[in-house]
């Protein structure tokens, strides 16, 4: 089968139409990301009047601080937990919806509204059902024996932040699930269906492992959101609390730059969650792609 290939006739042209993607990483990653490196190695008063090059203080502070090693573990169990309830129940409607022959675009249609939410409303949406005082769930939850309070008990602050987290990736992981599931042939399940094969072994055996690419790609997106796109949930729920038990990298990184000024180890916590999430996926393509089958 032949390709077409574009020609240009304008050797400029193919530069100028790359020129706006080019600029918008240039001044939103690449120059910010420079910059934080830059001040990961110096010390510079809050007013920004002077600066002193400290080398690797920053880092070695971070390693010795108890909390930064509590924030650490804070945030691999919120990523790891996250990462789970969204793919798994992603995959469960994506499935559900995939066997219906009425009514899917209706729930299809439904389940995706909460992608269209922002994060910051996902998170008071969630702080307002837990609220122990005027939230409905606390209630029902009282009627179960449970004294629901996130603001002081750091179990139920960490499950509030996982549930509310999980719900808006959930739409996202569904969509793509969903596409990869009815792009499965057939014939392939029908072969199975005739050879005596049930449901739930057709899909452990083909749809399973067709759709591994999918899998893939939204473990790392779903890692990388985990990472840095669940600031905004954080702040509208818990704030980090109580106790910095819900207090995750991105949000550390915010409360000692923006609240407590020390500019230098909030650079420095900025470049370590970066070199974090560039190590996961190059683990997660050295390693666990291998297994997907395309």
């Amino acid at each position: 089968m032949e390709t077409k290939r574009s020609t240009f006739n304008n050797r400029l042209l193919p530069y100028l139409l790359l020129a706006p993607q080019l600029i918008i990483t240039l001044v939103f990653f690449i120059w910010p990301a420079g910059q934080a490196i830059k001040s990961s190695f110096e010390r510079e008063d809050p007013f920004g009047m002077s600066t002193v090059f400290v080398g690797l203080t920053h880092y070695k502070r971070l390693f010795l601080d108890p909390n930064y090693l509590q924030s650490l573990m804070t945030t691999a169990v919120f990523a790891v937990s996250v990462t789970v309830i969204s793919m798994g129940l992603g995959l469960l409607f994506a499935v559900a919806v995939d066997r219906l022959a009425r009514s899917a675009k209706v729930y299809t249609t439904l389940l995706v509204w909460p992608y269209a939410v922002a994060p910051v409303i996902a998170g008071i949406l969630w702080f307002f059902l837990f609220n122990n005082t005027t939230g409905i769930l606390p209630y029902y939850l009282a009627s179960l024996g449970i004294r629901w309070d996130h603001t002081l008990n750091p179990t139920h602050a960490m499950i509030l932040l996982i549930i509310a987290a999980a719900w808006k990736q959930i739409s996202y992981n569904f969509l793509f699930f969903l596409a990869g599931l009815q792009s499965v042939p057939q014939s392939l399940m029908e072969a199975a269906a005739i050879d005596g094969s049930g449901p739930i072994k057709r899909f452990f055996t083909i749809s399973l492992p067709l759709l591994s690419p999918t899998t893939f790609f939204l473990f790392i997106i779903n890692v990388n959101y985990t990472m840095f796109d669940t600031f905004s949930i954080v702040d509208a729920t818990t704030q980090g609390g109580p106790a910095q038990s819900t207090n995750i990298l991105v949000y550390k990184v915010y409360q000692d730059g923006y609240l407590g000024l020390n500019l230098g180890s909030s650079a420095a916590q900025s470049v370590v969650l970066m070199l974090i999430v560039v190590v996961l996926t190059v683990i997660q393509f050295r390693f666990v792609e291998r297994r997907v089958q395309y």
